[in-house]
């Protein structure tokens, strides 16, 4: 490094975030070298899901892989993805014709998250590998099945969320990994405690993902196979509010912001905490009842772990404490800190262990990526944890090893939710 540049926190943030830029452009397979397939032998994929975030799936989410299918059921929806897919794009409505075909590799999941483990599971039977949307499942019990399917069937399978290694980290400004170093370095010391919150950077979306309790039957539009798109979901009339852009809002389908922001906020906090292969043991929820149906506001969550870490859920958006903070130090945006010279500690520190971040080198190569079914299987479970202690409204004991709550069989009974014939995981 040349002695005469000065190793500023506006020239990290500018470095890091040209170089994040920089990897994202050019996939690793392209590179070459031992081990890798030639970039010619081009990888294929179909596109499950076509509405909202699908459409970005169809024309700017892993274009390297030639796409040869869509499939929703939605008929307007359909056609626009079939139009913006190409003459090489072949709808379909029922997504086990896409499953059949045999020149199909990676199969894109965007659907509704009640749709996730089903899929998953589907495409890993029939030898596809899975490219699925946040959250990845919307229960613990279909995480668990997605994970043992992977394994099965030896798949790979990514969440298309990527702060723990791609980005400028939301409010924080920076990407994850120079956090991760000073945590491991233990800079701060330990135990750690984390806040999201909307004065961190990181809004839960209370008052756009809440749902409707005053919903009255409403005839369901040409062109959309309602009941293929409840699926798994159980039985309920039709409304607009349920479906497409606002279904988030709803228990059956997601679990609100919980579900929309979760995993991209909480997967890069469990790997800066080290937390990959656990769970929290104490959760605990702030909130009025909660409707049976509809998802409504709560106010703040709390996540604790075994050795003392806690992760702060603040619904409210009244909290104002850092986004980190422990017995030696504390960190907010733009990496600023009780701690002097803390950049100037960043060179100096170890880096994280290497992930595998290219998607299509994964696939190529039978490698897990970065963020998997098992990684991310955890990560998820944190959101489920803070749906279940909104739902329930009390405090609850997890056995992170069992993956089941501690004498409490109605808090585990939203573990594992039936479904609705034949879907089945």
């Amino acid at each position: 490094m040349n002695k005469n540049h000065k190793f500023t926190r506006r020239n990290f943030l500018k470095t890091s975030i040209a170089a994040f830029t920089t990897l994202a452009i050019v996939p690793r397979y392209v590179l070459g070298g031992a081990g890798f397939t030639p970039p010619s032998e081009i990888l294929t994929r179909a596109v499950i899901g076509t509405g909202g975030m699908g459409m970005g799936h169809v024309t700017g989410i892993n274009t390297a892989c030639k796409l040869l299918a869509v499939c929703d059921v939605d008929e307007k929806h359909l056609q626009t993805a079939i139009k913006a897919g190409g003459a090489d794009v072949k709808g379909y409505k029922d997504f086990r014709e896409v499953l059949a075909r045999k020149d199909i590799d990676i199969v894109h999941l965007p659907t509704p998250p009640h749709w996730h483990a089903v899929m998953s599971i589907a495409a890993a039977k029939a030898g596809k590998d899975i490219w699925c949307e946040k959250p990845m499942t919307r229960t613990i019990a279909e995480g668990e099945a997605v994970k043992a399917a992977m394994a099965k069937y030896k798949r790979i399978f990514r969440l298309n969320t990527w702060f723990r290694f791609d980005s400028p980290f939301y409010g924080m400004g920076v990407p994850v990994k120079p956090i991760k170093k000073l945590v491991q370095a233990g800079v701060f010391g330990w135990p750690l405690k984390i806040t999201l919150g909307a004065n961190t950077g990181f809004d839960w979306k209370q008052n756009l993902w809440c749902g409707r309790t005053d919903l009255t039957p409403q005839p369901v539009p040409p062109g959309l196979d309602y009941d293929f798109w409840l699926g798994p979901a159980p039985k309920k009339p039709y409304h607009p509010h349920r479906v497409h852009q606002s279904f988030r809002g709803y228990w059956d389908y997601d679990g609100g912001g919980l579900g929309d922001m979760g995993q991209h906020y909480l997967d890069p906090v469990q790997y800066i905490l080290a937390k990959d292969e656990e769970s929290p043991v104490h959760i605990e929820a702030d909130t009025d009842p909660q409707h049976p149906d509809a998802v409504l506001p709560w106010r703040r969550v709390s996540l604790r772990y075994a050795d003392g870490c806690e992760i702060i859920l603040d619904g409210e958006n009244k909290d104002n404490a850092p986004f980190l903070s422990g017995p030696r130090g504390k960190l907010t945006k733009a990496l600023e800190s009780d701690i002097p010279d803390l950049v100037d500690k960043i060179g100096t520190l170890p880096e994280p262990e290497p992930q595998l971040t290219d998607f299509v080198e994964a696939v190529k190569t039978r490698k897990k990526f970065a963020l998997n079914e098992i990684n991310g299987h955890r990560s998820c479970t944190l959101i489920n944890l803070a749906k279940i202690a909104v739902q329930t409204g009390r405090p609850l004991r997890f056995d992170s090893k069992k993956q089941r709550f501690v004498d409490d069989a109605k808090a585990n009974a939203y573990i594992k939710q039936p479904m609705r014939s034949p879907w089945k995981v």
